[in-house]
């Protein structure tokens, strides 16, 4: 393990495994390739008890300059070409915004306010791949692993992180996870707060409203159970809500220092009740904030968060938490374009998660490391310093490679 986190720390274009064998040994590099790719291909050891010790002392260091302020919720995709590698299919990609042919994986993180760390990491697997038993027993998927939505992953990592006793914060993420009320409902089951993305067109009560209290009963029979509503009593959606609201409401926030300037925009907060399906339920769901963005240079607001802080939070408390979730860009952009997480070229379940909770290791040391280096030490600028490959060497695959008998 400690040669393969080498190998992703080193300097190169690709952090593959023969490419990395060549930098960690280039005068022993079929051995050192046969090691490497038998360590994360297929080496049984645990992903879970590895991204574990790496929390612990991680997060050790991240706590002395601040606690943990955020959980946050995210998922990034991977392009790939074909239909064998594990969990690929034609769906939505964050790196090129739109569908294409690629893979998702989902992850949970820890944040302080100067620091991040990826503590629980795991493959989206389309419905098209757990239901087709030929590919499943290809790339090695665990008997144990089904269908899950992507919110439904996120949660049982959350519970998982609630169970193992993380330093607790409220849990941050986007609309494709907050638009979720079972999502929203479990983590709210788990005693944590959270503050999350969604759709403009989600439905809430307004300020003050809610929906009618089941009637009385009358007469004999199975007395009434469910809210009420008719068609002069009817929730909105919350962009309907923030327009209506006076201009007073609307405050210029700055949440943190940008690259040349403060970043801030105009937001509004309000005391809402979700109203999704509440027809359905006996009693109406608890108030919460909900925190919209209007940018004075857009015609229409931007974002939508339901919030459930306290009621006394204040608008910059709001604002500078739902923002926060900033923090893991860089950590996908140093693990992608620095350590190589998306560079892994073998097929199987076990291989593409091996590769990537050794990629979390990497950054973890790097995080821990971070104040040894000068602040320019940033993405790219790590100074790490690799061996020098002979001028022979041709890594396979390559058009100069020597053909071998």
């Amino acid at each position: 393990m400690k040669a393969y986190c080498a190998g992703l720390l080193l300097p190169g274009e690709r952090k593959s495994v023969e490419p990395m064998a060549a930098r960690l040994a280039p005068e022993n590099v079929r051995r050192t390739h046969q090691s490497l790719h038998h360590l994360v291909a297929d080496a049984p050891w645990s992903d879970e008890a590895v991204l574990g010790s790496v929390r612990e002392h991680v997060l050790a260091a991240m706590k002395q300059n601040g606690p943990v302020v955020a959980w946050i919720v995210d998922d990034t995709g991977f392009l790939k070409k074909g239909t064998h590698s594990v969990g690929v299919a034609r769906q939505y990609c964050g790196q090129v915004g739109k569908q294409d042919n690629c893979r998702v994986a989902v992850s949970l993180s820890v944040a302080t306010c100067h620091a991040s760390l990826p503590i629980a990491w795991r493959l989206y697997l389309p419905e098209s791949w757990a239901n087709d038993q030929d590919r499943r027993k290809e790339t090695g998927i665990p008997d144990e692993v089904h269908f899950q939505t992507k919110p439904a992953i996120a949660l049982a990592q959350i519970r998982r992180a609630a169970e193992q006793g993380v330093s607790r914060g409220p849990v941050l993420a986007d609309s494709a996870y907050g638009n979720e009320t079972r999502f929203r409902e479990g983590i709210t089951e788990l005693e944590l707060t959270y503050t999350v993305g969604v759709h403009e067109n989600m439905t809430v009560w307004p300020p003050g409203e809610a929906p009618r209290p089941k009637p009385r009963r009358k007469g004999r029979g199975r007395p009434p159970t469910r809210l009420q509503r008719d068609a002069e009593h009817q929730p909105v959606a919350a962009k309907e809500l923030a327009v209506s609201l006076p201009d007073q409401v609307w405050k210029t926030v700055a949440w943190r220092e940008g690259t040349r300037h403060k970043l801030k925009s105009r937001f509004a907060a309000v005391r809402v009740r979700p109203a999704h399906r509440d027809h359905n339920r006996s009693e109406p769901y608890p108030e919460e904030w909900l925190l919209v963005e209007w940018p004075a240079s857009e015609t229409e607001p931007t974002k939508y968060w339901l919030s459930t802080l306290p009621p006394r939070t204040r608008l910059t408390a709001l604002v500078r938490l739902a923002k926060h979730r900033w923090i893991i860009e860089r950590d996908y952009e140093e693990l992608k374009q620095e350590l190589g997480l998306g560079h892994y070229e073998g097929r199987g379940w076990r291989g593409f998660h091996h590769h990537a909770t050794l990629c979390i290791a990497a950054y973890g040391f790097l995080v821990i490391e971070r104040t040894r280096f000068s602040p320019s030490a940033r993405a790219g600028r790590l100074e790490l310093r690799a061996a020098r490959i002979p001028p022979e060497f041709q890594p396979r695959g390559s058009p100069r490679a020597r053909r071998t008998a």
